[in-house]
């Protein structure tokens, strides 16, 4: 099998009602899941339903990835900080949901990450992702000072009779806390609509910082079906 940077040409472009299947759970023995195909939104959707996304470095195929231990957030263990509670009640950030998406996502594609070289968000996932926002799937939160966007944060989010599940995918700032505000505060929101937890996909300090805590894939797993079907 042949296999391309980035997404797969030949594979069948599947729309938002179509699903792919996997390799099932018991088969996985690492991170990676699956590698090739498409970034067309059955892909996307199918993969998330089944635990997995996309994670992958520019000249590579695409990758599926669902990481042992994962991180996630639920309601009461968010932790919103006495200075950043005082920086949200002041306003001190315009905050806006869904405003400017494509704005969000080439802002985390371009912004210096410490220990990255360069940036796995590349055109084909820019182009993915904006599409599942113009399908109602993929989210945004932006901080706004002075009228400019000065950081935000992105996802997916799936529903359910509890509220669903958020995906979170990346976060970016161009001045102090904005990235953080405008996440603290699409989480209090999706928290208040009754999302049951917020996949952070790989645990990290910062998530730590936010109440994230990690989690067995296999606990994720069965947690992320239990939600999905309400």
């Amino acid at each position: 099998m042949r296999l391309y940077s980035g997404p797969d040409p030949d594979f069948p472009f599947l729309d938002e009602d179509t699903r792919f299947m996997f390799p099932p759970p018991e088969k996985w023995s690492g991170d990676v899941i699956a590698v090739g195909g498409n970034l067309s939104p059955g892909m996307l959707i199918s993969a998330y339903e089944q635990g997995i996304f996309p994670w992958y470095n520019p000249g590579d195929p695409v990758i599926w990835q669902s990481p042992d231990p994962r991180m996630v957030i639920f309601p009461e263990n968010l932790r919103v900080s006495k200075s950043m509670r005082k920086l949200l009640e002041r306003g001190e950030f315009g905050i806006a949901f869904n405003h400017d998406f494509a704005g969000v996502i080439r802002g985390c594609s371009e912004i210096e990450r410490p220990g990255q070289d360069g940036t796995w968000i590349d055109d084909d996932i820019i182009d993915a992702y904006i599409e599942m926002h113009r399908l109602g799937w993929a989210h945004s939160a932006e901080a706004y000072l002075d009228g400019e966007l000065a950081g935000g944060c992105y996802g997916i989010r799936f529903g359910g009779v509890r509220g669903g599940v958020f995906f979170g995918e990346s976060m970016f700032a161009r001045k102090p806390n904005a990235s953080k505000a405008a996440f603290l505060s699409l989480a209090l929101s999706l928290f208040a609509d009754g999302v049951a937890f917020i996949d952070c996909q790989v645990p990290t300090p910062h998530l730590c910082s936010l109440g994230g805590q990690e989690m067995g894939r296999g606990e994720f797993l069965a947690l992320l079906r239990e939600t999905l079907a309400g």
